[in-house]
């Protein structure tokens, strides 16, 4: 009798000055498949790092294969949804899994993600800080309340049939998430949110998984003031056209 065929799964992950980081979550990348026993790959999409990240891709390349871990890069930062288009091109998973590569996405969840999308046969899980044993670790009192009252109008103003509308830990199907990036128009932190009321608009069945956010330990935050603002006008152009 003929073995049935596994799933392979392709994690994209967008890099930008990721090179104290780098080596660490593809260890935890690892060592979370070994757990599970499924095919996969990495896909690292470095936007022109100044920091040698590229180096440290090519290393961890020596290391666990080039066929494991694949380094394409572009010339410089072009927006997180674009760095998703171009690392699709070259996956060959059945699935997609989409993660910081700060590691304030534990890789121990990915498991999780995996199982729950075969339990239930969905298009989508993303990972929910506000649901179950979810949370954040390592954000003082203000930027907490500042991510619980964003979450609190986004659900309001969007009913997006999701808990955690901004988040960046997700599985896909890869025809799902090639759908979805085709459709969607925003760019930045708005991205994530525009792809979850676009799944649940068009009825792909989605699924939550509990996360805790750890606040990134090597490097500097990427969200500024200009993408505060940005978030605010996205928000506001979603709620007039969805």
């Amino acid at each position: 009798m003929a073995s049935e065929k596994k799933n392979c799964y392709s994690i994209i992950l967008p890099t930008y000055n990721e090179k104290e980081n780098l080596p660490l979550i593809i260890w935890l990348i690892v060592d979370a498949f070994s757990q599970i026993n499924e095919e996969f790959e990495v896909i690292i999409v470095d936007d022109g790092s100044p920091d040698g990240t590229q180096d440290a891709a090519k290393q961890l390349q020596k290391i666990y294969g080039e066929e494991r871990i694949l380094l394409k890069p572009r010339a410089k930062k072009l927006g997180l949804g674009s760095a998703y288009i171009h690392g699709i091109q070259f996956a060959s998973g059945d699935f997609i899994i989409i993660m910081d590569a700060d590691l304030s996405h534990h890789p121990k969840y990915i498991p999780q993600f995996i199982r729950k999308q075969t339990s239930s046969n969905c298009d989508v899980v993303t990972g929910t800080r506000y649901r179950g044993h979810g949370g954040v670790a390592g954000w003082d009192f203000s930027r907490k309340l500042i991510s619980v009252t964003a979450n609190y109008i986004t659900q309001t103003l969007l009913n997006p049939g999701v808990s955690d509308l901004t988040g960046s830990f997700r599985l896909y199907r890869k025809e799902v998430l090639v759908d979805l990036i085709s459709r969607c128009k925003s760019k930045g932190y708005v991205f994530q949110m525009e792809m979850m009321c676009l799944a649940n608009a068009s009825g792909y069945k989605i699924e939550e998984v509990p996360i805790v956010f750890v606040d990134r330990v090597y490097g500097e935050s990427k969200l500024g003031a200009i993408e505060v603002v940005r978030f605010a006008k996205g928000l506001l152009r979603l709620f007039a056209t969805t």
